[in-house]
């Protein structure tokens, strides 16, 4: 560990900066195990030369339900090893099971991750869930030393509201939120939380508006930073140092000469294949992708032909 629970706070207000990505997971298409090489290589070209500050790994990009605890814990591993002093980790240990989310974290301390994030859980038959809720992060903080965020999603059936977050933010080692939820919402947990805690949200539509707005540092996360950017075109990057700087009439000029990649992208993923058409999009950009685990689908060759067009009139530059 890198710092006690009293102090993951500060720590993460210094350290947890930038553009952080959501790992995707390549498996080997002969046994369909997690390509260990490929990820490392990967990981080397996230940050060796796209710059990304950080890594989410083994989130749902990450397919990790479709892997075994102990893949999860090798997932970590593989990022630490790899990412070094050179950019920073925060760990996926969601689960429905309690003990094996705490055995996630316990693992993600013990190997170096420098931060966790744990997904609001399905919570079968309530009618309401602030409460229980609250004492399921509170329960992660006491067990746990390492810096936690929290991430509410639609996936888990309900939204955690803005002022219930705000309750959570104020435990010792919450130190950040993935909040997927309507601006609105996280606008009103920035003006609750935002000094105690990085609010973030995984739209890189909205990254801009929201450091020019809301004074965000901190992009978590989702793959764009991989998938609209190459060693020889890093518009994102580009936008996001100048609007740091507080150059935004250029940073939104080059942030909106990305709209004809995004729409590329968004237009050729089939509604039901989000993981293996980012994947295959990844090795149309050189880097490694390989198969889906079940029971995600895989793309079909027309899919893929689908997909390459669209690259080719991206305007990406490779």
């Amino acid at each position: 560990m890198k710092y006690r629970r009293n102090e993951a706070k500060d720590h993460a207000q210094e350290h947890m900066r930038g553009i952080w990505a959501a790992a995707l997971n390549p498996f080997r298409p002969e046994d369909m195990a997690l390509d260990e090489a490929g990820l490392r290589r990967n990981i080397r070209h996230w940050i060796d030369d796209l710059k990304i500050a950080g890594l989410f790994i083994a989130g749902k990009q990450g397919e990790f339900f479709s892997m075994s605890l102990e893949e999860r814990k090798r997932n970590f591993e593989i990022a630490v090893e790899e990412c070094g002093d050179s950019a920073r980790t925060i760990m996926s240990c969601s689960d429905q099971n309690m003990d094996t989310v705490l055995e996630l974290g316990r693992h993600a301390q013990a190997v170096g991750a420098d931060y966790i994030v744990v997904h609001a859980p399905v919570l079968h038959f309530l009618t309401r869930q602030d409460e229980t809720l609250y004492r399921y992060y509170e329960t992660l903080c006491e067990e746990l030393e390492i810096g936690i965020a929290m991430w509410s999603h639609p996936d888990s059936g309900y939204l955690m509201s803005p002022e219930l977050c705000a309750r959570i933010a104020e435990l010792p080692n919450i130190v950040a939120i993935k909040y997927s939820v309507p601006r609105e919402m996280y606008v009103r947990l920035t003006e609750l939380a935002g000094h105690r805690i990085h609010v973030s949200t995984a739209s890189e539509a909205e990254w801009l508006d929201n450091i020019e707005e809301l004074g965000w540092r901190l992009y978590l996360c989702s793959s764009p930073p991989y998938q609209i950017q190459t060693r020889a075109d890093q518009r994102m990057n580009d936008y996001t140092r100048l609007a740091f700087e507080g150059n935004f009439a250029e940073a939104r000029r080059i942030r909106d000469s990305l709209q004809p990649v995004r729409e590329a992208f968004r237009a050729s993923r089939p509604p039901e294949k989000p993981q293996a058409h980012g994947k295959y999009w990844q090795e149309l950009l050189g880097q490694v992708g390989g198969p889906v685990r079940r029971p995600m689908l895989q793309l079909t060759e027309e899919e893929k032909a689908a997909t390459r067009a669209a690259l080719e009139r991206s305007g990406l530059r490779l």
